[in-house]
């Protein structure tokens, strides 16, 4: 049974930065491609940012580049999204997936989904 676990939420003032962290047991993020969703209130789930670590491949959306960074570290199969500069539009809950396979952009396309952890910049 694979379970992905996102920490690292909270309040912060805009321009401030956070770190979101998604643990993921049961498999190795290693051979999958990783992917950060947000969720704002009334708002449709988005795609944040995508990671294919083992091609060495990222995808974000166009209004985060230079402000997010997708990572993971394999050895603590754990997924990281690091935010700078952060805005009041960036207020989400936000989720990590993955999927086996291609990387897709649409939320549609994931079927393993953790519990989400939430962001507000005010």
């Amino acid at each position: 049974h694979v379970q992905l676990v996102e920490s690292g939420g909270g309040s912060v003032q805009a321009g401030g930065s956070l770190r979101l962290s998604c643990a993921a047991s049961g498999h190795s993020l290693s051979d999958y491609c990783m992917a950060w969703f947000r969720q704002a209130p009334g708002k449709e789930r988005e795609g944040v940012a995508l990671i294919r670590a083992d091609v060495g491949s990222t995808w974000y959306a166009d209004s985060l580049k230079g402000r997010f960074t997708i990572s993971q570290d394999n050895a603590k199969n754990t997924l990281y999204l690091r935010m700078n500069s952060l805005k009041p539009e960036d207020t989400a809950m936000y989720y990590c997936a993955f999927r086996s396979g291609l990387c897709y952009t649409s939320q549609a396309e994931y079927n393993n989904w953790g519990q989400g952890t939430q962001v507000t910049v005010s």
